[in-house]
């Protein structure tokens, strides 16, 4: 169990640093914003308190916050999408049944129900942040443009990391 504890507390450290240092300077046009933090909210096990899903969620939001001078947005994106993910993972059918120890991810549950699963968390924090960042509903469609083409950036980010990390390594 430390292990696994271990390996999410690395996982945080190095999602925040590559955000921080390496992504947030990513910025195509305005439109395209890629948002990979989001990877260690969409990989904590099934068995993740609510409680404790809300907590990480908002350290990590608070953390990229910090880091990136914003003022809360996505401590607020996150946490709802935390908020979002059981509701989430109990609406996408799977083909095979939840144990205990099991993660989110493509080797798990394959790639249709990681895509889907991903994809709604993903547009939800997206939406969330960027609207949030605009207040304002005054350019709704070139807002509702930036959430659609960073999601599918941040998808894409996500899926590649799947496969690059889960494949090489077995189960993390």
């Amino acid at each position: 169990m430390t292990s696994k504890v271990f390996i999410n507390i690395i996982r945080f450290i190095i999602l925040v640093g590559l955000q921080v240092l390496i992504l947030e300077n990513i910025n195509l046009r305005g439109y395209i914003n890629p948002y990979l933090y989001v990877y260690f909210i969409l990989l904590l096990p099934f068995e993740t308190p609510g409680w404790l899903l809300l907590i990480a969620s908002f350290l990590m939001g608070f953390s990229i916050d910090t880091f990136v001078g914003t003022m809360g947005i996505h401590t607020a994106a996150s946490v709802l999408m935390a908020f979002a993910r059981p509701l989430i993972i109990k609406a996408i059918p799977s083909r095979k049944e939840f144990e205990p120890g099991m993660k989110p991810s493509i080797s798990d549950l394959g790639f249709l129900w990681f895509f889907t699963y991903s994809l709604l968390l993903v547009f939800i924090h997206h939406f969330a942040l960027f609207y949030l960042e605009v207040f304002s509903f005054t350019d709704f469609f070139n807002t509702l443009l930036r959430v659609l083409l960073s999601s599918i950036f941040t998808i894409l980010l996500v899926i590649i990391a799947q496969y690059l990390f889960f494949k090489a390594s077995g189960k993390n």
